[in-house]
This record gives C-alpha cells, sequence and structure tokens, in this order.
C-alpha cells in the first residue's frame, strides 16, 4: 500500500496504536509522520476489570504480560527515534478525546479494524468532532486489489481462494519505517505526569512453564517487534518451513507451527512481512506442499478479516450468518469447561494447558471449541470468550470467525464441525502423551445427561 505524500502541517496529531505494534510496514504510522507538524504517539488500555456478559474477564494475565513485553519494545524503538510512548487506560474514545483537548489536536490516526467495538470508538471520536484517519493494514492482500468487492466475497473460503490465486493477486512489498518521526507536543512532560498508567508489572516466575509452546515469559518470545523480527529470521533460517504441513497438527512444542500469530495479532509483526519472507525462502531452497500450507493459513486469516468488512456486526449476532434459531447454554457445563472439569480427558488437558500458558494449538482449539458446543449445549459466543480472556494471540477477525466455523453459524457449507473426541485421540495422542502432560486431577467432572 502506497502512502501518497502529503504537506505535513503544524498542527499536533495523534498517533493511536492499536493492533499494529510496530514501525515497519504500518502505512497509517506513515502517514500520521508525513502529515504532523508535531505527533503523540498513545496507547489505551482497557479497563482489564471489566466482565463480559459471560462474566468472563476481558483479558489474562497471560496477554497482559505478552502486550507489556510488546509494548516495552516498542517504546524502546521509539525513544531510539527521539520520540515517547504514552501509555493511559480508559475507554478509548473518552480517553483520546480529553487527549487531544489538552494538547490541542483535532487529527488523530490509527488502523481500521472492522469489529463493532472498534467501530464504535472511532464513531464516538467523530461523533465529538474529531477528525480520525483510519487506515485498512492487517491484511495480507489489500481490499482494493480483490478481484471482487469485499461486499461480494465468495461464501466458501475454498471459491476465494481458487479466485485469488487464478488472479495471481499478490500483496504488496512491505513498507520500510517512517525516515523521520516528528517531535513529541511540547508539553510531553507534563502531559506524561497526568495521564500516564502505571505499567503492569512483568512477573516472570508464575508465568513461566518448561511445557508451555509459547513460552512467552523468555526473552525470545516477548511480544515486541525485535522479538518478531529475531524468530521469523530463526524460522526461515532453517528447514521447519518445508516441513510444516507435516507438523502443523501437533499438540506441544515450540517448532510443530511456525508461532507467528501471537505477533501478527498484536501487530508486532505484519502479514506481508511474512510472506515476503516466506518468498524469499522459497526462491532460496524451493517451494513445497509445506511451504504453500503457510500461504495457505495467510489466506484463511485474510479472508476473516475480509468477511468482517462484508458483514460487520452480523458475525456478532447469537445466529451469526445462519437462520440456525438461539443457541443454548448450560453456565454449570461453560464453567466446568472453562475449569477443566469435563468428562473428557483431551478436553481437560487442553483447557489446563490454556489456562496455564495462554496458548493452544490449532487442532485442540478445535476440538475444544467443537466439544463445549456440540456435546455441552453451551453458546458458542461464551467461548470465544474465553478465548479472547486468554489467547496470547486473540485476534479479533480469527477468533470469531474460527467460533462461527466451529458452530456452523458462518459461511461454511457444513452444519458445524462435531469433532470425534475417540477418533481425535487415536490420530493425534495415540499414546495418551499429550493428556498425560496436562493431566488434572482431584477436580470433581460434569457429567453429561
Amino acid at each position: 500500500m502506497n502512502i501518497a505524500p502529503v504537506a505535513r502541517s503544524a498542527q499536533t496529531h495523534i498517533y493511536w496504536f492499536r493492533n499494529d505494534l510496530r514501525l515497519e510496514d504500518n502505512p497509517a504510522l506513515r502517514q500520521a509522520c508525513q502529515r504532523a507538524g508535531h505527533l503523540l504517539f498513545v496507547y489505551c488500555h482497557r479497563s482489564a476489570s471489566v466482565a463480559t456478559r459471560w462474566n468472563v474477564p476481558r483479558t489474562s494475565p497471560h496477554r497482559q504480560h505478552f502486550l507489556r513485553s510488546g509494548l516495552t519494545d516498542l517504546a524502546t524503538q521509539l525513544v531510539s527515534h527521539g520520540s515517547q510512548l504514552l501509555e493511559v487506560e480508559g475507554d478509548p474514545a473518552q480517553v483520546l478525546l480529553a487527549l487531544a483537548h489538552s494538547i490541542g489536536a483535532t487529527t488523530i490516526h490509527c488502523e481500521e479494524i472492522a469489529a463493532p467495538e472498534e467501530q464504535g470508538d472511532l464513531a464516538a471520536l467523530r461523533a465529538a468532532g474529531l477528525t480520525v484517519e483510519a487506515l485498512w493494514q492487517s491484511s495480507l492482500l489489500d481490499p482494493a486489489a480483490l478481484p471482487f468487492p469485499c461486499a461480494a466475497l465468495p461464501d466458501v473460503f475454498t471459491n476465494f481462494r481458487i479466485l485469488i490465486e487464478r488472479e495471481q493477486v499478490a500483496p504488496s512489498t512491505p513498507l520500510a519505517r517512517p525516515p523521520t518521526i516528528p517531535p513529541l507536543p511540547p508539553t510531553f512532560e507534563a502531559l506524561a505526569e497526568t495521564w500516564a498508567v502505571v505499567p503492569y508489572v512483568l512477573q516472570d516466575a508464575h508465568l513461566a512453564t518448561a511445557r508451555s509452546s509459547f513460552p512467552y515469559a523468555l526473552p525470545a518470545f516477548y511480544g515486541g517487534p525485535s522479538a518478531a523480527a529475531e524468530h521469523l529470521h530463526q524460522y526461515f533460517g532453517g528447514e521447519l518451513a518445508h516441513t510444516y504441513k507435516l507438523s502443523r497438527n501437533g499438540l506441544t512444542g515450540v517448532g510443530y507451527s511456525t508461532k507467528f500469530s501471537p505477533w501478527l495479532a498484536c501487530g508486532a509483526l505484519s502479514a506481508r512481512v511474512v510472506c515476503a519472507a516466506l518468498r524469499q525462502f522459497e526462491a532460496e531452497h524451493g517451494a513445497n506442499d509445506s511451504t504453500y500450507w503457510i500461504w495457505f493459513e495467510l489466506m484463511w486469516r485474510d479472508y476473516f478479516r475480509f468477511l468482517h468488512l462484508q458483514h460487520g456486526g452480523a458475525l456478532y449476532r447469537a445466529q451469526g450468518l445462519s437462520s440456525l434459531s438461539q443457541p443454548s447454554h448450560d453456565a454449570h457445563r461453560f464453567e466446568a469447561w472453562c475449569q477443566a472439569r469435563t468428562s473428557e480427558p483431551l478436553v481437560n488437558a487442553g483447557m489446563t494447558e490454556l489456562s496455564a500458558t495462554g496458548y493452544l494449538s490449532n487442532r485442540l482449539r478445535q476440538i475444544v471449541a467443537s466439544y463445549l458446543v456440540h456435546d455441552l449445549g453451551c453458546d458458542w459466543r461464551a467461548g470465544a470468550a474465553w478465548f479472547e480472556a486468554q489467547l496470547i494471540d486473540y485476534d479479533v477477525y480469527s477468533n470469531q470467525g474460527n467460533w462461527l466455523y466451529v458452530a456452523g453459524r458462518g459461511t461454511d457449507p457444513r452444519n458445524g464441525r462435531r469433532f470425534n473426541l475417540q477418533k481425535q485421540m487415536r490420530d493425534h495422542d495415540p499414546d495418551g502423551a499429550y493428556r498425560r502432560l496436562w493431566a488434572t486431577q482431584g477436580t470433581a467432572q460434569v457429567e453429561l445427561k
């Protein structure tokens, strides 16, 4: 995506980091740097104490820890360019409006996020009289480059992928970081004294575990762009990309999947940068089914984003895009699922890992989601809320899209994806090693009736 240069004004603008915690390949940031005379960088923490309608917290120590390390790295990079990051807490629309008034800013730059809550924030800021320059930048492919408008997105992923590949739609070249960053507002120090929040304190000891498949308490797995770039380099520096399709259904370990998702989710890494590294690897070492499958997964990620551009808030209705009736729900069974107290050892093992580490393999995410919806008879939206709280790689688009997919309320032609647990154990944990690794003992279980 190319940003046309615009004459820089003398005004102070705000750059609001959302899910784009990086300086490289950030078109919205580049635009802000081109247009502002002074630029205030802000990250807004929503209150962690607010619970959802399912009595589930909005975030967990896992997500807070990963985010904290990412913001620390981002702030360090800004300092190296003569700037700073201001972290604030509260409702984004209220806090950003007050900040703008305090420094005389009328323009906020940010990335576009096509989800209801995030769209509501922008609408509130605009209704208050601010100019919000929001750019779409989280997908691999530019929506404008698709061979169809997003309103005509194919109903089935396979058809979408075939059209993209047939038309040879390719991502744009990743952008370098802005060559110059405007100075901070002259009142920044006073502003920080008034507004800055006390950062979340990293507490590695109780979060690090040798069993984690993404040990985010270790520096190599911190949440910022530095660790992301190093991981990308290491992943494509060996042979893992040539075996990805064979190992991607693994349940434990760092190397069975790419592990790009946490950095993609917070925006420390862009999909375009991942794809550029993939294409370079293929050019140097050859392409095979496994390298294709990495592209395939990036296409799924894009598809869920374009679904949001097409359907918006409809994806958050109880029925989703389907004509199915209101989903049933059992709060007692849902709580047992969250606390790994079901009658199924594989499900319990997966839910224990999720609570202990904030991470879970893609295979197990599908298994535990299917069990909640199709066996325990619970509302898929409750499961989506629990994943939002727990997963360090929570991504609003993929989370919503995958839960709709499992529940049969999205665009998938099947009426839901119900997994046979016995088959899943035979195929993916035949010797019970995973169940033993995350075995729960001494907890009462909930039996299906």
